[in-house]
Formats: C-alpha cells, structure tokens, sequence
C-alpha cells in the first residue's frame, strides 16, 4: 500500500507527531490552514468516512476524544478549536486515510476547511 499516512504511521516518512497512542497518530498538518492544525489519524488503514462499518463505532468515539486530549495539549481547548472530517474528493478529502483535522490558535469564523 502506498499510503502517505500508513508510511507516516509505519515511520517510514517523518511527521512532527504531538501524540500517539495505540490507535491513533496525531501530528502538524504540512500545509496549514490555521495556527494550530493537526490531522489525527487512526493506525489502522481506513479509506473515509464510506469504509467505516459497526465495527469501528468505538474508534470513531475514541478519536473524538483523542481530538480534545490534543486540544488541551495544545493550549486550544479553553477558546475553541473545529475538528472536520472529509469524505471523498467532492468533500475535498485528498488522503484516502481517514482522518481528522483538528484546527485552532484563531478565531475560524471565516476558514473553510
């Protein structure tokens, strides 16, 4: 698998990871949309939102929760932070690893993720 996010996760290409657990990677996104912008990722090679079955509830629960751990590592979560997920081309995913951006440091009012 040629992956971008698997070889991040695998260690094959470096990341500047601010946490990772047994399940989930997080690290500064390379193009950022905002001060603080982290994509979380699960270990495990999920393609979108479309691949995720009954299965994964627990994951999808769980890296929610590693969303806000992040925040409040971050110093982001007292003034708020967005967390976006997206799905497919025409939901302007360009990863084909599920993934979640997590973006603060400023009011977001206005950015489009």
């Amino acid at each position: 698998m040629d992956c971008i996010f698997c070889r991040i996760v695998a260690g094959e290409i470096p990341a500047e990871i601010v946490f990772q657990d047994a399940e989930f990677l997080a690290f500064h996104d390379i193009h950022p949309q905002a001060p603080v912008h982290i994509l979380i990722v699960p270990r495990a090679h999920i393609a979108s939102m479309n691949e995720v079955t009954d299965r994964q509830k627990s994951l999808l629960g769980k890296l929610l929760l590693t969303a806000k751990k992040v925040a409040e590592k971050e110093n982001i979560a007292e003034k708020g932070y967005r967390l976006t997920i997206n799905c497919g081309p025409d939901g302007g995913q360009i990863v084909p690893h599920l993934h979640l951006h997590l973006m603060g440091g400023r009011r977001l009012a206005d950015l489009m993720c």
